[in-house]
């Protein structure tokens, strides 16, 4: 019996519309199965590896939009050949997509390709931007997040949590928790 899973994550808990959206949008795709997780694409992503491993041969994995699931071309890639080794399809919902067909895995790859283009053009002008702003002297660089969350961090731990899981819900790394706590 093949499964119809759906995977959906937003990177902070704070994206609670966007991330029921994509739940209910699994769900009228029929997804019989739902991995879910806010975390940040580059962080470890459990609930992704789960997912991974629970699909089969037949088995479709649907997500909303490609950057919920691969973070670049390159995770694209991998995470393309792993399913494509399962025999597993890939549905992308937004585009429209399914690799179940040889057109379908083109037109993916092409996208990728294009999106990931387009994110290196974007930090390019931010550069850009950065270089002008600094040598104008306006440039004052983006507030440290971590810093920001100093106090929810120090009241989390109060209350007994770990660095790691005050890091997942924050959004920030168990470094940068260190660094809070140990007020450095």
């Amino acid at each position: 019996m093949t499964a119809i899973v759906g995977y959906a994550r937003t990177s902070t808990l704070e994206q609670v519309a966007g991330f029921e959206a994509q739940l209910r949008e699994l769900t009228a795709a029929g997804c019989t199965k739902l991995y879910q997780e806010q975390v940040s694409s580059v962080a470890k992503r459990q609930q992704l590896e789960a997912c991974l491993d629970y699909l089969r041969d037949g088995d479709t994995l649907i997500v909303t939009k490609l950057d919920r699931l691969a973070r670049n071309v390159s995770h694209l890639g991998q995470l393309l050949a792993a399913l494509k080794n399962k025999g597993v399809s890939l549905r992308i919902l937004d585009l429209g997509l399914d690799t179940s067909t040889p057109t379908g895995e083109l037109i993916l790859n092409m996208m990728g390709a294009v999106a990931q283009f387009e994110r290196q053009m974007m930090l390019e002008r931010q550069r850009e931007g950065i270089v002008k702003a600094k040598s104008e002297g306006r440039y004052k660089g983006r507030a440290p997040t971590a810093m920001r969350q100093a106090l929810r961090a120090r009241e989390m731990a109060a209350e007994g949590l770990r660095r790691s899981e005050i890091a997942v819900a924050l959004g920030i790394s168990e470094r940068s928790v260190y660094r809070v706590l140990q007020g450095i």
